[in-house]
């Protein structure tokens, strides 16, 4: 019986040194939270502080580029209605142009057809 004992005292033992083991580890892991509540919430307290700082530092920067992009669609709406009118002339001026020639191109087809009717009138009055 003496193995037996032996294995009850060697289980026993390790059985309980596993609880004290885990009760420590318990302690310790309290301890350490304890320890760590005042670093995390200096952590968070500079994580909000430094938020709010950019924030505040980029709020100006936002509205000059909102200012800028106005003044970009305010240019470009301008050139726009000068680029439309420019067009504009062009078009009426190709118009004209089109015209006069078209005009110059029907007087001259007038100013060349001629009456056959008449020729041919003449050439019997002769014989």
């Amino acid at each position: 019986m003496g193995l037996s004992s032996f294995f009850k005292n060697l289980f026993g033992s390790t059985k309980e040194s596993a609880t004290e083991l885990a009760n420590d580890a318990e302690n310790t892991f309290e301890h350490v939270k304890e320890a760590a509540a005042p670093y995390i919430e200096k952590a968070e307290t500079l994580a909000e502080e430094t938020i709010d700082k950019v924030k505040e530092v980029s709020e100006p920067i936002i509205e000059k580029a909102v200012d800028y992009a106005n003044q970009a669609k305010e240019t470009v709406i301008e050139y726009a209605d000068k680029a439309s009118e420019t067009i504009t002339d062009v078009i009426e001026s190709i118009k004209e142009a089109t015209s006069e020639t078209t005009d110059d191109t029907k007087r001259l087809v007038s100013e060349t057809v001629f009456d056959t009717s008449e020729a041919a009138v003449e050439e019997t009055d002769k014989e």
